[in-house]
């Protein structure tokens, strides 16, 4: 079976959790300041591209973390926190010390048990200080576009902040050691072949064997491994992600529940009406009448 590549399998898994970002607001500070974001929504992280200047994130019982101009910061979980001024060796601040940036949430459609959220730290901090020049390029041209004021100027922030945040994930991963989660898992050679074969083929009948074969490696070693990055077993892991892909396809009027469920792999309509809410806590009818 012919494998993906990072990005092909990085798309394919943000496409199926249904990512969207917002950019929320063009904050200007000045003096002394402070700004409170409470814990987000399930499916919902913060994050925070300053544009110039200095200025302290705290979370909750965890030192402070200094952000500088350029710099990312993404609450994956919708952590709250607190943002603050740098202060002077005597504790004052700066009458003409001014910070900006842009504020907004990445919002996951599919919220139960996602990988991507569960897979990253409360906190992922990309430095502007070191980043590639295409980074630095698309957090530049997102600052500039939002101070736009013209039509579409929401729509193309929106989209500017997708790519900054795949553009930050990659780079993040790139320098960080995860032992744990998905991000984990497509980093190790023989989960990935794995991950890969479930995420290409989610309604085949698979078993714990035939991804053990994927992955070359023998049924009790692959199964040891899979628990241990990913923390569940492969059986919870493709059902997760079928039911992914369902939420995805319920939303196509031309699709009956029927040709869903045959097409992910299970024998039984009801079956799969079964999956689906012990997965997401509502029935495909749900999905139906939403998108209807």
């Amino acid at each position: 079976m012919t494998e993906r590549t990072d990005d092909a399998l990085l798309d394919g898994i943000l496409a199926a959790y249904q990512m969207h970002a917002r950019i929320t607001d063009n904050m200007r500070y000045c003096g002394r300041w402070r700004d409170w974001d409470p814990q987000a929504p399930p499916g919902t992280a913060w994050f925070h591209l300053v544009d110039r200047g200095t200025c302290w994130l705290t979370l909750e019982n965890t030192p402070p973390v200094k952000l500088e101009s350029g710099d990312l910061v993404v609450m994956p979980r919708g952590t709250a926190h607190v943002l603050t001024p740098l202060e002077e060796a005597d504790g004052s601040v700066r009458a003409d010390s001014f910070t900006t940036m842009l504020c907004g949430e990445f919002h996951f459609e599919s919220t139960t048990g996602n990988p991507v959220m569960a897979g990253l730290p409360d906190l992922m901090h990309v430095h502007g200080t070191g980043s590639g020049n295409a980074y630095r390029s698309l957090a530049e041209l997102l600052v500039q576009e939002a101070g736009n004021t013209g039509f579409g100027t929401q729509a193309v922030v929106d989209k500017l902040a997708d790519a900054l945040f795949v553009m930050a994930l990659r780079q993040y991963l790139a320098s960080s050691a995860l032992r744990r989660g998905l991000f984990a898992a497509l980093a190790d050679p023989r989960l990935k072949r794995a991950l890969d074969a479930i995420h290409r083929f989610p309604g085949k009948d698979w078993t714990v064997a035939s991804l053990a074969d994927e992955a070359l490696l023998s049924r009790t070693a692959f199964a040891e491994r899979f628990a241990e990055v990913l923390e569940e077993t492969p059986y919870q892991y493709l059902t997760r992600w079928r039911m992914a892909q369902a939420l995805k396809l319920l939303r196509d009027p031309r699709l009956s529940v029927a040709h869903v469920a045959e097409r992910l792999g299970y024998q039984t309509e009801a079956a799969f009406r079964r999956s689906f809410k012990r997965v997401h806590g509502f029935g495909p009818g749900s999905v139906r009448r939403k998108s209807g």
